[in-house]
């Protein structure tokens, strides 16, 4: 009994506590307020193009430190060229082992990214172009020339695009990459 807080004594602490945790919070959000150990729960965030007062030029968006890449990305090392995109047919293998479901999903990738530009068939007569909205017809990937070509140049030609067509290598993941060669080499060319 002798290590017990008097009852007179207990609710001056509890209040104090009370009222301590109470003015630590801060609802708005505007301001860190005053909380014990936030572990960086709120940091303050910027909207598109909002000034920060913590640089030296007020930009809130910063281009990445040059030499870092994304957790999850491994840089390609082909430029866009066409020595590159013959270097890149001789030496990249396709690592996604063909089966069916591969064949569904590389034609469902062809569908998402391809199709509006080359076709149902593969043959350059896509919406866009029917529709007169390309007045150039996009290349025909089922010619004999491109049969011919490697599974590696049509991934290089997805990844870093060629003449009018645009890089898909940001856009589309690479296992995506080599199920729509798989699909264009399996059911369009044949």
């Amino acid at each position: 009994m002798k290590n017990m807080i008097p009852k007179d004594k207990l609710i001056p602490v509890l209040l104090i506590a009370v009222t301590a945790i109470m003015v630590s919070c801060d609802k708005t959000r505007e301001e860190r307020g005053r909380e014990y150990m936030p572990d960086m729960y709120h940091s303050p965030a910027y909207d598109t193009y909002e000034e920060s007062k913590r640089t030296d030029d007020g930009k809130s968006a910063l281009k990445p430190v040059e030499g870092t890449v994304p957790r999850h990305r491994i840089p390609y090392p082909y430029p866009a060229t066409f020595k590159a995109r013959a270097k890149a047919g001789e030496e990249l293998e396709n690592p996604v082992k063909l089966t069916s479901k591969v064949l569904e999903e590389g034609k469902k990738q062809y569908e998402t990214f391809c199709i509006n530009c080359h076709g149902e068939q593969g043959n350059g007569e896509g919406y866009l172009y029917t529709s007169g909205k390309y007045k150039v017809k996009p290349k025909s990937i089922v010619t004999e020339q491109w049969k011919e070509r490697p599974g590696g140049e049509i991934f290089h030609v997805i990844t870093v695009g060629q003449g009018l067509m645009g890089a898909h290598g940001p856009q589309i993941e690479p296992k995506d990459r080599w199920k729509i060669v798989h699909y264009i080499q399996q059911k369009l060319q044949k």
